[in-house]
This record gives structure tokens, C-alpha cells and sequence, in this order.
């Protein structure tokens, strides 16, 4: 018999038996634990594809969180600058005379909604229903951008549009407040 280490629960040594010899006409038995891929359906795997297969399944796990949080940081800036500078974003209102007082009124208006969208978003709180309310203030953003003629900011706010769409449907994120 040879000493091993235990898998999984406390580790601490147990005694197990010795693979009998297996007989020369016959390949050897795989090792427990590609018995266990083998069983699973999947074949075990070493080296770079198994660092891969990892890497890829964080990557699967955490992405939506991390986007989440960065979408989050950039409606945080912006609600940030149209809150502390109101008349730079007046021109941005469409239909309404930039230099009014109700301009400036909509514009703090907006601010405090990209405000309070991004505290949920990187708080996790209602991730979903945020990212959802995040994708109408961009669409409302992107058809005011449209309209006053295409431009690289307008292309690039599609993008980010893109991203609360695709957070919308994420059901499993990490660092969730409430669901």
C-alpha cells in the first residue's frame, strides 16, 4: 500500500491500495482522476489548453460583472460633469434653446439620473433593471447625437449602448446587492 494525499474535504493522508500490475497484453488503467474527466465526458487536459480552458471560464464568469462596473464609471462621469457643468451640455438638448433655463434644468435632470443609474450599476443593485434603464438613457442619448448630424461620439455611443443591451441579459453576475 502507498501513502497519498486524500482528495477533496480536510487533507490528511489515508492508506490506499497499490494499482494491481496490469498484465502485458493490456494498456494500463488511466489514473483516478482522468477516470473521473473520462466519466464526465470530457478528456483530461494539461499544459496551455487546460490554462486556456480556465483563463476562459473567469473570463466567462467575472466579464458581465466587470462591464457592469465600467458601464457604471462612465455614467458616473458623465452624470458628474453635466451636474457640476450644466451649460456645457445644453447644446446636447434637442428641440430646446440651448441658452434657456429649462435647458439647463433638463440637463441637471439627466445628470442626477446617470448619477443614480451608475451607483446601481456598480453597486449590483437591480443589475438588470439598471442596465435596462441605462440602455434607454443611451438610446435617448444616441438619437439626440443622430439628429444633429452622425458623428464619431454618436458611432461610439452605439457601442456603449451595445454593452447595457448585452448587461440587460445577463442573469448570473457577481457582486450583486439584489437581483
Amino acid at each position: 500500500m502507498s501513502m497519498r494525499w486524500a482528495s477533496g474535504g480536510p487533507r490528511f493522508r489515508v492508506r490506499v491500495p497499490a494499482p494491481d500490475p496490469a498484465p502485458p497484453d493490456r494498456a494500463p488503467a488511466p489514473a483516478p482522476a482522468a477516470q473521473a474527466d473520462q466519466s464526465a465526458g470530457r478528456s483530461p487536459q494539461t499544459g496551455p489548453t487546460a490554462w486556456t480552458e480556465h483563463v476562459g471560464a473567469i473570463t466567462a464568469e467575472w466579464a458581465p460583472t466587470v462591464a457592469r462596473i465600467l458601464l457604471g464609471l462612465v455614467f458616473f462621469w458623465f452624470g458628474y460633469h453635466e451636474l457640476v457643468q450644466p451649460g456645457g451640455w445644453t447644446q446636447y438638448v434637442p428641440v430646446v434653446n440651448e441658452s434657456s433655463s429649462l435647458a439647463v434644468i433638463l440637463v441637471l435632470a439627466h445628470g442626477w439620473i446617470l448619477f443614480v443609474v451608475a451607483a446601481a450599476l456598480v453597486a449590483g443593485i437591480a443589475p438588470r433593471v439598471a442596465a435596462a434603464i441605462a440602455s434607454v438613457l443611451l438610446l435617448e442619448i444616441v438619437i439626440s447625437l443622430i439628429v444633429t448630424g452622425l458623428s464619431a461620439t454618436a458611432l461610439r455611443d452605439v457601442g456603449v449602448l451595445g454593452l447595457a443591451v448585452c448587461l440587460t441579459g445577463c442573469k448570473n453576475q457577481r457582486l450583486v446587492l439584489r437581483n
